[in-house]
Order: C-alpha cells, then structure tokens, then sequence
C-alpha cells in the first residue's frame, strides 16, 4: 500500500453499488482527504449476471468470495453479503489473518463475533472497521471510540432501527393500525418480506451490543440484552400515548454501573419534550451521556444505499492516512465483563394497556392487583366498549420498582376478566 488504497468488495446489492457510486462521485475529494486515491480492483457477489446499473467491466470479478482475501493486489477487503456466520464470517477471519484490513455493514457479525475479530485484528496489527454497522450514516461509532473517549458514559441509548420507527411513526400521524402500515412498509421496501429481526428488536439489539462495548469498555455481550419489539403495539396505545403527552418509539438503552451492565430494546413511551419524540420517519438518533461532554446527540438516515455507503468510504479514508486503533476502543483484554445487571431493581414508570371484557369488577381486579404488588397509579383511563364487548384500560404508573409491576401482572394472568395479554411500555424519564 504505497501510492493508493486497493479495495475488494464483497456483496452488490444496495450498499455496494452505493460504494462503487460513491468513490466515483466524489474520487478527487476523496483522494485528498484519504492522501491517496481509494480503487476498486476485485468484487464478488452471487449473481454476476444481474444489472445493476453500474459498470463493474473494470473490476475482476471473483466467484469465490473467501478467495477475495488471498489477492497480493487487495489492500483492504470491505463485506457487504450480512449474515453473523456463514460466508461473510469466513472472509472476515480469512482477511485479518491474511494481515489485510476487513470494513463491514455487517452488525449481526459484529454483535456476534466482534470480540474474536477484533483480538485477531490486534495480532496482525490490521484495521476492523464497521461504522456503518450501527445507524448507518450517523457517525456515531467514530462519536463513542474518539470523540468521547475521554468521558466516563453514563447511559448509551436511542432509535435505532429505521423500520419500526417508520411503522410507529406513521400510525401516530395516520390513527392506523400496525399491520397495516407494516404492510406499507414492505411495499416501499421499508420493510422485509419477513419483517421479524426488525419488529422484534433484534435489529436494534444487535447495534446497542455494539454501542454498549464502545460506551462502557465492555465486552459485547448480545445474550445479555432483553429483547422486545413492537408485533404487539396497537392504535389505541398511540392515541393513549398522545393523550399523555408522550410518543411511543422503539428504544434501544444501556447503562453501566455498580450493578452490573443494563441492556434493554423495548417500546417506550417518550415524553414529547425529548428530542427522540420528534425522530421521525426511517431516521435513527442516538444519545450519549458523558461525564465531562454532557448530552450528545447523533441523528440521520440510518439505512440506505447512500449514508451507509458514506460510512463504509469514511472507514476506507481512515485506513488509507494510517488512523485506526483498536476495534472497540481499547485492546480486547482491557475489556471489562460485567455482571448483567437485573431489571428487578430498576426504577421507573410504565405504560400498562389491558384490554378486558367489559363488566363490573374488573376495575377493581386490576386495581387490587396493583396495590397487593406495591404499584401506585399515577392515572387510569377506560375507553367505551367496542363491538365485542371489550374494552381497554390503560393505566400509568407513579415511579417504583419494576419487579412490582411485573409481580401485578404475574397476579392478574390467567384472569377471565382479561381477553389479551396485557401490554406493558416503559416511559422514558431521561
């Protein structure tokens, strides 16, 4: 690597012919900032047939992507196929141990494998790079690892998955219900066919393991992490929501303490004066808490061909002027591995909407259950009977011990006087 950066680059699809998009549009900019120019020579994907509105007739073209890392003429190998095992794990370990450097898009992989790739990337003395991993375009990696690296961080936490703050946004600006606007979603592409790693927080889940590692010197620990998405979240809950001065978003947090490392993606309720209540749309934000720094605060487009293609080209522009240090900010043995800290002791308030049959006593069933198990309700609403004969109440809680709420709804389950499971959101008081 003497008067230039030579790239191969697995996977193009939508990313990768953003890359190759990119470094075209912008080569003289980017060949200053870098101090050399930045060339594609290889590329690999499954279908070399397909049309991909680019031209690809100047690269060589390698079927076997794991050969892809062999090359004498490929400086840095950059991933795009996803997948945390499979053949984008195997280019990855056969890269850092070839001694060349590997970026990646791939946050799966990262959550995953992350802490092997990275001790490799430390005994060949290579980059690991994966900005675009998390939030996409938003540089919130290089944020956390250089940035704030002075300050302790007290709590990493944020929207961080473009397609269900989509979903959730447009039923509170529509009044309509989740499946219906999931299966918008999915026509424009918003959307996977199966939406699963999405709704259900593993998406997010992924990302906050990998801003928890950066934020507290952890290690990742993606097992750690109490997953829940939004399949369950119904209209109604928005509108309550709104009533209640609080809008419903899809919160990846973390925190550190004396107690251990918290992880949790869940539904919140966010007041509407928080910035993350007016992260609208497909966009992503992340707050960081420091010590010294104060609130910082990270939005944009978190997915697509362009602000995930510039974060993979901004890592490029790193390695070629020689700037990278350790993957997760410090050596992988520098790490910590903190106890998972339990939600049990947690403070806070929540959000409990139960859909009942709508006879006497079932106000008073579910009040009984939250004063034998400690809770103290702040309000309580009942909305008129639908066409069933149900109805919905949905009740907010004063602050208090989350294991009392989870022990009232451990007292009401199996109720007759309940025809669903209950739903329970935690607000977001931060």
């Amino acid at each position: 690597m003497a008067d230039r950066l030579r790239v191969a680059l697995a996977g193009l699809g939508t990313v990768g012919g953003g890359v190759v998009r990119l470094l075209e549009a912008n080569e003289g900019l980017i060949t200053r900032r870098a101090g050399m120019p930045i060339e594609i020579v290889a590329v690999s994907a499954r279908d070399r047939s397909r049309d991909r509105g680019i031209d690809l007739s100047r690269f060589d073209w390698v079927d076997d992507t794991a050969g892809l890392a062999s090359r004498d003429d490929v400086d840095v190998v950059v991933e795009l196929i996803g997948g945390s095992d499979g053949p984008a794990l195997t280019l990855a370990r056969n890269t850092l141990a070839a001694g060349k450097a590997f970026v990646t898009a791939n946050k799966a992989m990262i959550a995953h494998h992350g802490l092997e790739l990275a001790r490799q990337a430390e005994d060949k003395s290579v980059a690991l790079k994966y900005e675009a991993a998390v939030a996409g375009g938003i540089p919130v990696i290089k944020g956390l690892r250089e940035g704030a690296a002075a300050n302790e961080i007290g709590q990493v936490y944020g929207i961080l998955n473009g397609t269900c703050n989509y979903i959730l946004t447009t039923m509170e600006e529509r009044g309509s219900d989740f499946a219906d606007v999931l299966a918008e979603a999915q026509a424009l592409g918003y959307a996977e066919a199966d939406p699963s790693f999405d709704i259900d927080g593993v998406d997010a889940a992924h990302k906050l393991a990998i801003l928890s590692s950066l934020a507290f010197g952890t290690r990742l620990d993606f097992d750690g992490i109490a997953v829940s998405g939004i399949r369950h979240v119904i209209a109604a809950d928005i509108a309550e929501a709104q009533a209640l001065g609080f809008r419903i978003r899809l919160i990846g947090l973390a925190e550190s303490d004396a107690g251990g490392l918290f992880q949790r993606v869940h539904p919140c309720l966010v007041p509407t004066s928080h910035p993350l209540a007016h992260v609208a749309g497909s966009l992503n934000a992340v707050v960081a808490e420091g010590n010294f720094v104060g609130r910082l605060f990270f939005q944009g487009r978190g997915a697509g061909d362009g602000p995930t293609a510039s974060a993979v080209v901004a890592d490029l522009i790193d390695i070629a002027r020689g700037e990278y240090g350790p993957a997760f900010a410090m050596p992988v043995d520098a790490l910590a591995e903190p106890p998972v800290a339990s939600s049990a002791v947690r403070r806070g308030r929540a959000y409990l909407r139960f859909t009942v049959v709508d006879k006497p006593g079932v106000l008073a069933e579910i009040a009984a259950a939250m004063r034998d198990s400690g809770v103290s309700i702040e309000s309580l609403i009942q909305r008129g009977t639908a066409p069933d004969g149900s109805a919905i109440i949905a009740i907010v809680t004063h602050a208090g011990p989350e294991r009392a709420v989870t022990d009232a709804l451990e007292r009401l389950r199996g109720s007759a006087s309940l025809t669903g499971e209950p739903m329970l959101m935690h607000i977001l008081d931060l």
